[in-house]
Parts: structure tokens; C-alpha cells; sequence
């Protein structure tokens, strides 16, 4: 049974995480509030980083089906902005509920409008990508910040996984791939498929390299301020990006429906974001991207369910490469 702590001073070896503290155990030690109380509460980090990986999968595979529905509407752009202030103000209201510290060291001031850059960038390329190329390679090639993220943490970071840890973070990247390539197009030798590719290795690259800075900022200054930190530096980069190529950011024609699933795009969004900073606090991007990567299995769930699409005997092998690959990561 959870016990009460009293206040967050109370924990002598908390002082990067707000759900973690640092060096005092085997188990990183959850820190909640409930009614003004802080409680805590030990559980395998192995477990946890799961439980963060699969919070993106979730977020973010349900945010980008509504945001593939409704985008087209208002166009990308304007869906990117309204949808991170959107998730900002959601981010914003989690301080309430979870203990956060924003006291920001120098190097992390100057690591945090560089990660702002790169994330911004990233989904910039990507939706281009979107934009000008086929809707399943664009999905399927995206994955790919998935590999270019446990690769950077392995060489800069110094990361490792355990052999079945590795085998089942391949296994969802081969998954995945399988989940949302449309090969039927590949088998007609379509030459659309080439049309976007080079924007979204671009823009799998930049996540790669954003994820793992945010690896670095979320472990000093915890996972809540590096979200909300990061959202306040995209909306600012957006609002000068827009003011130079002369984008128009107003949404007001839009139907009120419009505007209330663009801020549940940005709300599942920011929750993904959150849950997987969360996880880099307790592990590291090598083990918790791999399995949010695996988002495009709900994607295509919720394509079956809400648009009768059919899953062919490919896609749903995928699905249950990733879903095992998933299972091994906890070995």
C-alpha cells in the first residue's frame, strides 16, 4: 500500500525526476499527489518503461488517425500549431495533479531551444512528407526514428539492451514496417511511392536526434517541464516560422467540430509526449521509442473499427510480430 511522504523536500535523492528518485533504490519510487498529499509507490522499471512506451503508442496512434481524418480540413500546418497549443494547455493543467521542479540548469537552457528546433523541424518534414506522398510509405518510412533513436542512444548515450530486449525492439521495428507499408503498391512498382520518402527519413532523423536530447533534459529537470518547455518553444518556433513564409495560423471558419478534434489531437499528443518523457527518466529512449514506434498498429485498428478498412494477412502477421516483440522487451 501506497504511504504518504509528506512533501517533495522530504525526498533527500529526488532532485531530477518528479517521479523518480535518483540512486535510492533498484525500483524507481512513483511520486503522486493525491488531494494536496504526495504518496509513493515502488514498481519494476522495466515494467514502467513499458507501461511509458505503450502511453505513446496509444497517444500518438489515436492522435494521428483523427489527425489524418480532420487535417485536410485546415491543413497541416495550422492542424501542427492549433493542436501543440492544445496539448500545451493540457501539459499545463498535469502540474496540479504531479509534483514538477522548473528550475532549469545552464546547459539545459541551452539544450531545450535546440531539442524545440529539431522536434518542430521533424514533424515539419513529416507532414510534407504527408502532403506530397503516398499515405502508407509515409507511415511505414517514419519508423524509422525508432532505429535512428536506439542507434544514437547506443553510441552517444552508451544504452544497452539485454539479447532478448534487442531481439524484441527489432521485432516491433520489422512489425510495424510490415503494419503500415502497402505493398500491394510495392508489388504494382507505383512510383508515387518515392514522392515523400526523402522528407520523412529527414524528419526520422530529426525525431532521433530530438528524442535523445530530450533523453538528457527529462533526466535533469523531469519529464512534465521538458514537455511543457519543449510545446512552448514549438508554438513560439511556429508562430515566427508562420510570420516569415507568411502562413496563416487562424482557424476561426472552421466548424466548432472541427476545432474540438484538432484539440483532442494535440491533448493525445501531448499525452504521448508526456508518457514517453516519463519513461527516459526511469530507462532511457533505447528501450521506451522502440515500443511507442508501434503506434501505427492502433492507427490501423482504428481504421478497421470506425472505417471498415480489412487488414491483410501481412498487416496483421505485423501486428503480432510487434505485439511479441513488445512481450520481449520485459525479458
Amino acid at each position: 500500500m501506497a504511504q504518504p511522504v509528506g512533501s517533495a523536500k522530504d525526498c533527500s535523492c529526488w532532485p531530477i525526476a518528479p517521479f523518480k528518485k535518483q540512486s535510492c533504490s533498484l525500483n524507481p519510487t512513483l511520486v503522486y499527489k493525491v488531494s494536496g498529499k504526495l504518496y509513493t509507490t515502488s514498481m519494476s522499471p522495466i515494467f514502467l518503461s513499458i507501461l511509458a512506451g505503450l502511453g505513446g503508442m496509444f497517444g500518438w496512434g489515436t492522435s494521428d488517425f483523427f489527425a489524418g481524418l480532420f487535417s485536410k480540413k485546415i491543413g497541416h500546418f495550422k492542424t501542427f500549431f492549433w493542436s501543440q497549443t492544445a496539448g500545451l494547455i493540457f501539459a499545463a493543467v498535469l502540474i496540479f495533479f504531479f509534483a514538477a521542479s522548473f528550475n532549469v540548469p545552464t546547459l539545459i537552457a541551452v539544450l531545450l531551444p535546440v531539442a524545440t528546433i529539431f522536434y518542430a523541424a521533424a514533424y515539419l518534414f513529416f507532414y510534407k512528407g504527408f502532403g506530397i506522398g503516398n499515405i502508407s510509405t509515409v507511415s511505414a518510412t517514419i519508423n524509422l526514428w525508432a532505429v535512428f533513436t536506439v542507434l544514437f542512444a547506443f553510441i552517444f548515450l552508451g544504452q544497452r539492451l539485454s539479447g532478448l530486449q534487442f531481439l524484441g525492439v527489432a521485432m516491433i521495428i520489422v512489425g510495424v514496417t510490415l503494419v503500415a507499408l502497402k505493398w500491394s503498391d510495392i508489388k504494382n512498382k507505383n512510383s508515387h511511392l518515392l514522392k515523400g520518402v526523402k522528407e520523412t527519413v529527414a524528419a526520422a532523423f530529426l525525431f532521433g536526434i530530438f528524442w535523445n536530447l530530450s533523453d538528457v533534459i527529462a533526466k535533469e529537470i523531469g519529464w512534465l517541464p521538458t514537455t511543457i518547455f519543449v510545446k512552448v518553444g514549438v508554438i513560439l518556433f511556429l508562430i515566427l516560422f508562420s510570420f516569415f513564409v507568411k502562413r496563416e495560423l487562424t482557424i476561426t471558419k472552421s466548424s466548432t467540430q472541427t476545432k474540438l478534434l484538432v484539440a483532442l489531437v494535440g491533448i493525445l499528443e501531448a499525452f504521448a509526449v508526456a508518457s514517453v518523457n516519463w519513461g527516459l527518466t526511469i530507462s532511457g529512449a533505447i528501450l521506451v521509442t522502440p515500443i511507442a514506434s508501434a503506434l501505427s498498429i492502433i492507427t490501423i485498428t482504428m481504421a478497421l473499427v470506425f472505417l471498415k478498412e480489412k487488414v491483410t494477412k501481412i498487416q496483421g502477421l505485423g501486428i503480432v510480430i510487434a505485439v511479441a516483440g513488445i512481450i520481449l522487451t520485459a525479458f
